[in-house]
């Protein structure tokens, strides 16, 4: 299936006031948010990539146009010359679209109908969230219905405590938040072509379309409570960092363990090793 993601945001809340970046593309290790997406997607079979592009858009350009497959995988360097003992893009197919600067999510996604409208599903994604959502396992669902789109489903990631007060001000429970019965949108989709029906132009991806969908009860929830991590602040973003860093990186289901284990051992004397992708 063709993976939609939704990359030309300006992420005020990542922006250090100093670098211009998309949020897409700061770094988990050594490889930009978008990057780990879309091994995600790769790892099941989906290579098919359509980039919406807008703010920043040359930078993720640029970094597709001069991507060094030597930063994420072995090779031998015999006589000058670069031999790769893997390989992470060759397979991809990527276009690249520009959605515009200030354009909504369902605007973009509009932008680029003429890409996925003659396929029978297609997936979507926000570009800045990671997750070990077993993909496959929620397409499959979907497939079995006939709801025009579906999203993925977590439980609420604040902190935050909710209570519940008496008409005289008194507290008579104190709950977290993720206790409740609560679900968040994931940033995970499938959808069918037809959410084109239901996206006004300038319109919003989740308030114009799948809340209306969802009224009728069109749209479906994979609830997932495994990993799931969003990007969206420098903190969020510094947590990933120090996941990957410590070597617990469950969404990146591409690596095995076997894969992992020989580099391993050959360091093991060399001191804390660095986590390789």
């Amino acid at each position: 299936m063709k993976v939609v993601l939704f990359c030309g945001g300006y992420g005020m809340r990542m922006r250090d006031g100093v670098s211009d970046l998309p949020k897409p593309m700061t770094t988990v290790g050594p490889r930009p948010l978008i990057w780990h997406v879309m091994r995600y997607y790769a790892h099941f079979g989906h290579t098919e990539f359509i980039l919406c592009l807008g703010y920043g858009a040359h930078h993720i350009k640029d970094y597709f146009l001069s991507y060094a497959e030597t930063a994420s995988n072995d090779f031998i360097l015999r006589g000058g010359k670069v031999e790769l003992l893997g390989s992470d893009i060759q397979d991809w197919n990527i276009t690249f679209a520009h959605t515009g600067l200030d354009s909504p999510i369902g605007e973009r996604l509009r932008r680029v109908r003429h890409f996925v409208e003659d396929e029978e599903m297609f997936l979507a994604n926000y570009a800045d969230v990671l997750t070990d959502l077993p993909l496959n396992d929620m397409v499959d669902e979907f497939k079995r219905s006939d709801a025009v789109g579906a999203l993925l489903a977590v439980p609420p990631q604040s902190a935050f405590h909710c209570l519940e007060v008496e008409e005289d001000g008194r507290i008579s429970e104190i709950k977290s938040v993720q206790d409740m019965p609560l679900w968040e949108n994931g940033g995970y989709f499938v959808l069918r072509p037809e959410i084109f029906d239901h996206i006004p132009e300038y319109g919003d991806l989740i308030a114009d379309a799948c809340t209306p969908l969802a009224q009728q009860g069109r749209m479906l929830a994979y609830r997932h409570t495994g990993f799931w991590h969003p990007a969206d602040t420098v903190k969020e973003r510094t947590a990933l960092e120090a996941r990957y860093r410590a070597g617990n990186s469950p969404w990146m289901l591409w690596e095995t363990t076997p894969q992992r284990e020989p580099l391993q051992a050959v360091i093991a004397g060399l001191g804390a090793p660095e986590p390789r992708l």
